[in-house]
């Protein structure tokens, strides 16, 4: 890859890194990144085991074996047997789950915005084509090799 393309993706991932951070430091919100990510990942692949969920979140097992029983008394998500094999379990992102990561996601998207509000309607094209092409080349499914995000 050309060094200015390397560049341009490093300084992308550093800069997305930033600025969802920021987000949600301004948002105040006491909830960990690691609920939202692994809520995230639910939201479009789902059900789970435990084992799979804590490698799509990047945990290890006991870590999100405390994270899902955090969410599953804040009805965030439900766990049920798995059908293929008896001594599993699943765990399913719920209706409140869902609602309480839209919540999170427009208030970080509203917590930013002011670091936005000087850009032209040019600008915006470039950023709404750039969100496009990213989400389209990015993937939360933990059987297919591409980025998790």
């Amino acid at each position: 890859m050309e060094t200015s393309r390397a560049q341009t993706l490093e300084t992308l991932i550093v800069s997305v890194n930033r600025l969802v951070r920021a987000a949600a430091q301004a948002s105040g919100s006491p909830t960990s990144a690691a609920v939202w990510r692994t809520l995230g990942i639910l939201e479009t692949e789902q059900p789970l085991r435990l084992g799979e969920l804590a490698a799509a979140s990047r945990v290890a097992q006991p870590t999100m074996t405390r994270l899902v029983s955090g969410m599953l008394a804040d009805g965030l998500v439900s766990r049920s047997v798995d059908p293929d094999d008896s001594r599993g379990q699943l765990i399913e992102l719920t209706d409140a789950g869902r609602e309480r990561l839209a919540t999170w996601r427009a208030t970080i998207a509203d917590s930013v915005g002011p670091v936005f509000a000087d850009l032209g309607d040019g600008d915006w094209d470039v950023l709404h084509d750039a969100a496009a092409i990213i989400a389209s080349r990015t993937t939360t499914t933990t059987t297919r090799t591409e980025i998790h995000a």
